[in-house]
């Protein structure tokens, strides 16, 4: 049995988890604002707390860090219902164990307390000072689940040089993550380089990227530094990873294993003293099997990923996200009428988060201050005579069906159900779990399964 504190105004809310938490045998106090739960903690120290942000009088944040030296450390699960990256960055950075946003469901708040009991102490963050976000295009915005992991792991992952691999399709945002782990770094006054790896000259990418000496290659009149040397205690950003050169990632693994680096034609190392952060919307370890991409760079590379899903997969933020750039280049736009949300949450946005905001701007032209409706957007947003994923997959079952009856001529096939599975279940199990940075109990959700069946599942294809 554990002692848990709850605070916050909502009487529905500490009612709901009070029942959950029952039947657990966990002894339940609850508060209405921090200062009531500093004498709770006072009097009985909890083994975990949740912890509102938005209270009366101080806010949740704020009494984190008195809530911590009360409970000598007792895990804080913060709760939101305005989760943003900025939000996630605070908590963590005040050593909140982990926050929800509402509305959350309670298994995943009960699953959230069971971990936090588990590992009833946390270590002492890194005394950091954090840029806070700023409102504008570089703001990351979403209210989705998948949205939420993602600025939990840019915030658990700012505070830390480690190498970090951004994937996802293009368009999501790469960039944007990358920069607003720079924003929140112990680097965040020093320079943050992108390197367009695509961009560069195929001939010329290892001399833009290290430098040249005099004389290094033809027309090398005079010494050149790189890339990397501009980037000098700051982030490098490697966009379009899978385009770098095989010679020049040789280079590259002894830039982050040896932290120095030789200009074309030069014999003096230099010294590199920058983090390095990489992206890709390609399956990389598909060209490390097929030897285009070095295994060794890429598991340097690969210390921590953050994967950025589909904006079709998140349709919850487009709504968000459309008010967010409206407000960015039309401040004075009016707000959007349903119809046109519903046609916006409708549309496939195969160009994802890039695509929406260009098509926003073409609409918002055409309005000309007025409301946006849907005939104001590009008539392209829907690409005609694609087949939708759904038509795909049933076509690649068929064609997979007659190769198993062909290949089981003249007595035909056995046990298609369950070789049908072993081939869908792995892949979407994998698939899922790695969208969804691990967690189980997502996985379980975006299934439709029990828990129970998801672990029994990954047991049995060893995941």
């Amino acid at each position: 049995m554990a002692n848990i504190l709850i605070i916050d105004d909502e009487e529905a809310v500490c009612w709901a988890l009070q029942r959950a938490l029952a039947p657990a045998g966990h002894h339940v106090d609850v508060a209405a604002s921090a200062e009531e739960g500093f004498e709770l903690a006072a009097c009985r120290r909890p083994d975990a707390l949740i912890l509102d942000v938005r209270l009366p009088g101080m806010d949740g944040l704020t009494a984190l860090s008195r809530l911590r030296q009360l409970t000598q450390d007792a895990p804080v699960i913060v709760v939101t219902a305005y989760g943003n990256l900025d939000t996630a960055v605070k908590a963590v950075e005040g050593g909140a164990f982990d926050y929800l946003a509402k509305p959350f469901d309670l298994e995943q708040a009960l699953d959230t307390v069971g971990r936090a009991l588990q590992r009833r102490t946390l270590p002492e963050p890194d005394s950091t000072d954090f840029a806070v976000d700023t409102p504008g295009a570089e703001e990351m915005v979403g209210r989705s689940p998948a949205m939420q992991l993602v600025f939990k792991r840019i915030a658990l992952v700012a505070p830390r040089d480690a190498c970090v691999l951004i994937t996802g399709e293009s368009g999501t945002g790469k960039e944007l993550v990358a920069r607003a782990i720079h924003r929140h770094s112990p680097r965040h006054d020093r320079p943050f380089l992108p390197v367009h790896v695509a961009a560069l000259n195929p001939a010329l990418v290892e001399s833009e990227l290290f430098g040249h000496v005099k004389g290094a290659f033809t027309g090398a009149q005079e010494p050149r530094s790189g890339l990397l040397a501009l980037a000098d205690g700051g982030t490098v950003f490697l966009d379009e990873l899978a385009d770098i050169p095989l010679a020049v990632q040789v280079k590259l693994l002894r830039v982050l294993e040896h932290n120095d680096f030789l200009p074309v034609g030069g014999n003096q190392p230099q010294k590199f003293n920058a983090r390095i952060l990489a992206a890709t919307h390609q399956n990389l370890p598909g060209l490390v099997s097929a030897n285009s991409f070095r295994h060794d760079l890429f598991f340097r590379l690969n210390v921590f990923q953050v994967h950025l899903p589909p904006l079709r997969e998140r349709g919850e933020d487009i709504a968000l996200l459309a008010e967010h750039f409206l407000r960015c280049f039309e401040p004075l736009a009016l707000p959007l009428l349903p119809p046109t949300v519903q046609f916006l949450t409708a549309a496939p946005w195969l160009g994802n988060v890039r695509e929406l905001r260009n098509a926003l701007e073409h609409a918002a032209i055409l309005a000309r201050g007025g409301p946006l409706l849907p005939d104001h957007f590009p008539t392209c947003i829907a690409v005609p005579g694609t087949a939708s994923s759904s038509e795909q997959l049933a076509a690649a079952v068929r064609e997979w069906l007659t190769e198993r009856i062909d290949e089981n001529v003249p007595a035909g096939p056995t046990n298609l159900h369950a070789e049908l599975l072993g081939c869908i279940e792995p892949v979407l199990l994998e698939e899922v779990m790695r969208r969804l940075q691990g967690n189980r109990w997502l996985t379980a959700k975006w299934l439709g399964l029990n828990r129970a069946t998801v672990r029994k599942k990954l047991g049995i294809y060893q995941m």
